[in-house]
């Protein structure tokens, strides 16, 4: 499958791009950026073409993978979709309830396929843990918490970017806790409440369609030694907790490449789609109008 590039920022320099460039059943046929030196380099890196003109590389693709902001990244989904390719997403699909729709209705019409990465989800041991406890009855509540310091203090982390630092923890690893939740517990009824922490820390509580509720700590600026990515369920089988895997997120994003080519063979959607990520953005826009004073669903 001919597959382009789209961003060139560090996810995609450190990820995108060499994943790709090394899949078997992958043909990467070029970049295109937002700043058109930084694409020629990183295209250079890898042996492949800058584009500075995205339709074209649309024309020339029959995918595309994005690295780009989450707003950006829905403008050229519904474009790219348009055109006729396949979409490797990243979370947030979004950060408007309106902007994931839009590119949720953009590939239902081309009929294409598509696959958002959140990355727990395509760990093996992480997967299969979620699918073992998604067929367990009886969970009574669940917590996560996902801690970064990508703001910590004078650090200059690569991931600092401008989107991370206006929108904060609820749109960055906020994506990756529901992602694991709603598997498992099922939809949420509602965004019972939200209330913000130290620095961009939110504290969100989730009521479950299967009655069960869940809660999740969410940072970007947590202190060093405080660190990690944590979820506990508990209910009538026990306590159970993800399990840490030495899985690097470039083997992950194999795993999503992977996903996306069989589902654009004729597979069936995978769970990650694009519909599951504007669920996702939907939740976290409710939880945005909580912490903001407003009502939820107005997005």
């Amino acid at each position: 499958m001919r597959i382009g590039l789209l961003g060139t920022g560090p996810w995609a320099q450190m990820m995108h791009a060499p994943v790709l460039a090394a899949h078997d059943a992958l043909d990467f046929v070029g970049v295109w950026g937002r700043r058109p030196e930084a694409a020629k380099e990183l295209a250079d890196r890898h042996g492949t073409r800058a584009y500075d003109d995205v339709d074209a590389l649309f024309a020339d693709v029959d995918a595309v993978a994005v690295a780009l902001p989450p707003d950006v990244q829905a403008q050229l989904a519904v474009r790219a979709a348009g055109a006729g390719c396949h979409l490797l997403l990243d979370k947030p699909v979004a950060t408007t309830p309106a902007g994931g729709r839009a590119v949720v209705r953009a590939a239902e019409e081309a009929g294409v396929a598509s696959v958002v990465f959140f990355t727990t989800r395509f760990v093996p041991e992480a997967g299969a843990w979620i699918a073992e406890q998604a067929a367990t009855a009886g969970w009574f509540t669940g917590h996560a918490q996902w801690l970064g310091n990508v703001f910590h203090g004078e650090s200059d982390h690569p991931f600092a970017t401008p989107w991370r630092g206006e929108k904060g923890a609820l749109w960055d690893v906020g994506p990756h806790a529901l992602s694991v939740l709603l598997p498992v517990l099922g939809d949420v009824r509602r965004v019972t409440a939200a209330a913000h922490g130290p620095g961009d820390t939110v504290h969100v509580v989730l009521d479950h369609v299967t009655g069960a509720s869940s809660t999740m700590t969410l940072s970007l600026t947590a202190p060093p030694a405080a660190t990690g990515a944590t979820l506990e369920l508990r209910g009538t089988a026990g306590v159970t907790q993800l399990p840490q895997s030495g899985a690097d997120a470039a083997t992950a994003f194999t795993h999503a490449a992977d996903a996306l080519l069989t589902a654009a063979e004729g597979g069936p959607p995978h769970p990650c789609d694009a519909a599951f990520g504007l669920r996702v953005t939907e939740l976290l826009a409710d939880a945005e109008a909580l912490l903001e004073g407003g009502a939820v669903g107005e997005a």
